[in-house]
């Protein structure tokens, strides 16, 4: 049997319905005549059977009333569906109409998103030309400034002697363990070109020194300012435009665009960002081998910046190669005793360190203790670093003796220079400590550590090395169970913490302004020791293994 449409039914259930119709017809009929039949004959012989007839009758005549309600109800329930079926064709119009206008809406918002897209990027093209405009109007002020000064400074210093202002200055405040950053120019025989250097200078460099401009050394300052103050939004866009500038006017290899490089990847090593530094470090190593060769000073500070980064990431394998090279083209171009080479020789032994190489550490801190204390005196503040890093290289060997020698030796300097020679009245700090851990069980109530004078004021908040100092010798006071020599050091230590703080809170104050720019003053001197400066940073306690670089 097949399915029926909904029509077919409908058609069916009339013809049925007619049928029923013209049968009750009928019945009624039949049944009236039996009726009929009945009144007229009182007492007919065949009463009964005709009595049966009429109720057969009757109740064929209900079973086709309740066939005709049901057939009446199936065609209201057709004629319902009907209506139904037109309501649904017609919200189906209505849905394919929203489609439309839903897509031609979509196409609407797509294409604004694209002129919105289009009108930002030409809002930030317009904001990146004013900043650069904005730069460029800045540097041509200074330009003329710059080239004075460097040429008198070219007048009375020998090539080799120039300094150059690292990208970071050193922050003594910052007492962690690690490699400092170094400086990323190579030596240079004048400032005087105000552009990038013609490639055909090249030969001329590689003997007698590479020559940065004067826009790249205002560029550098900028970037020092901006990167300072956490500003990086500003010093990277600056940097690529300045790269981008080099490039389009001197070439990919040129030795202003491995300089340019240098100062982006150390940016970059500030946010963190390493492998963008490394890339970048790379590409100003090659330039540089490719256009100054391979024992350039500015090769040896760019092998020194890519040690840095890898001892910073971990990598102390990969970076002591690197570090070994970077010292034997100092040696080879500076001399064995010059200062940088110690500096260089500080990096390489905080590698070795890392690697557990004591014998190493011992030897390249010794080399460079000695080169410090020749040529710099025995006063330079690289020379209580060296010795407190060389002590901590001792505890780490547990030659605990040896390292509390050096952290005296640091201590006594630093009181002899404060307060002058030493005597029965005048007794730097652990001599202090000593004698109170030895009168400890004398005197029940031992005076405050206040009462033995202002010994705290020689760990000036611009010598975290005596604080470092204090507080390491401290420590190891305590393993020694000298508890309270170990709280008299560490109560100075605390005082001189107290004092950095001081200082930053009177910064808004003439005084306050006047210290904290004695202080930038020294920083800057620190930075501008050698062309390639290296350095290390004092640990912030015993364990003075830890490689890291101050972001």
């Amino acid at each position: 049997m097949t399915a029926l449409t909904q029509e077919e039914v409908a058609t069916h259930t009339r013809t049925v319905v007619q049928g029923l119709e013209a049968l009750r017809n009928e019945h009624n009929s039949i049944l009236s005549g039996i009726s009929s039949t009945l009144s007229s004959a009182h007492h007919p012989p065949d009463s009964n059977v005709i009595a049966e007839k009429a109720g057969i009758l009757q109740r064929s005549l209900d079973q086709i009333e309740l066939g005709l309600s049901e057939a009446q109800i199936m065609l209201a329930l057709a004629s319902h569906l009907q209506t139904v079926e037109a309501e649904k064709q017609k919200l189906r119009a209505q849905v394919r109409r929203l489609c439309q206008e839903n897509a031609w809406l979509r196409d609407e918002l797509a294409s604004t998103q694209q002129k919105l897209q289009a009108s930002e990027q030409h809002v930030a093209q317009l904001e990146e030309d004013k900043k650069h405009l904005e730069f460029m109007s800045t540097i041509k002020k200074y330009d003329a400034d710059v080239q004075d000064s460097e040429s008198s400074m070219e007048e009375k210093k020998d090539k080799s002697d120039d300094p150059v202002v690292d990208l970071f200055p050193d922050d003594d405040a910052d007492d962690r363990a690690g490699l400092k950053r170094s400086g990323d120019f190579g030596s240079q025989a004048s400032l005087a070109a105000m552009s990038p250097t013609p490639p055909s200078q090249f030969a001329q460099q590689v003997n007698a020194g590479y020559e940065i401009p004067a826009r790249l050394r205002t560029l550098h300052n900028l970037v020092i300012q901006y990167a300072s103050q956490g500003r990086y939004e500003v010093a990277v866009p600056l940097c690529k435009q300045a790269l981008e500038d080099l490039e389009k006017t001197s070439g990919h290899d040129h030795p202003d665009v491995a300089t340019m490089l240098n100062i982006l990847a150390l940016v970059y090593r500030d946010q963190n960002k390493y492998k963008e530094a490394a890339n970048l470090l790379n590409d100003a190593l090659a330039i540089r081998e490719k256009t100054l060769g391979e024992n350039h000073p500015a090769v040896a500070a760019t092998l020194n910046n890519l040690a840095v980064l890898y001892g910073k990431r971990g990598k102390y394998k990969e970076a002591e190669p690197l570090c070994k090279r970077a010292l034997e083209i100092r040696e080879k171009v500076l001399g064995r005793d010059h200062p940088d080479v110690a500096k260089q020789l500080n990096n390489l032994a905080l590698l070795c360190q890392n690697q557990g190489k004591y014998e190493e550490v011992e030897r390249y801190y010794q080399r460079a203790l000695e080169i410090y204390e020749t040529k710099l005196g025995p006063d330079d503040p690289n020379v209580a670093k060296t010795k407190n890093n060389l002590a901590s290289a001792y505890l780490k060997q547990g030659k605990y003796k040896e390292a509390e020698i050096l952290y005296k030796q640091v201590l006594t300097r630093a009181h002899e220079r404060e307060f002058g020679a030493i005597d029965g009245d005048n007794k730097p700090i652990w001599q202090v400590a000593e004698e109170r851990e030895e009168n400890k069980n004398k005197v029940k109530d031992s005076a405050p550590y206040g009462e033995y004078g202002g010994w705290h004021k020689a760990a000036k908040v611009d010598s975290p090395t005596v604080t470092t100092t204090l507080k390491n010798l401290g420590a190891l006071y305590r393993r020694q169970g000298k508890y309270e020599a170990a709280e008299t050091l560490e109560d100075c230590a605390i005082r001189s913490r107290k004092e950095a703080v001081n200082l930053v809170k009177d910064g808004m104050t003439p005084e306050g302004n006047r210290r904290l720019s004695a202080s930038r003053d020294r920083l800057r001197r620190g930075s501008r020791e050698s062309l390639n400066s290296t350095d290390f940073d004092a640990a912030d306690d015993n364990e003075t293994g830890k490689f890291s670089v101050r972001s």
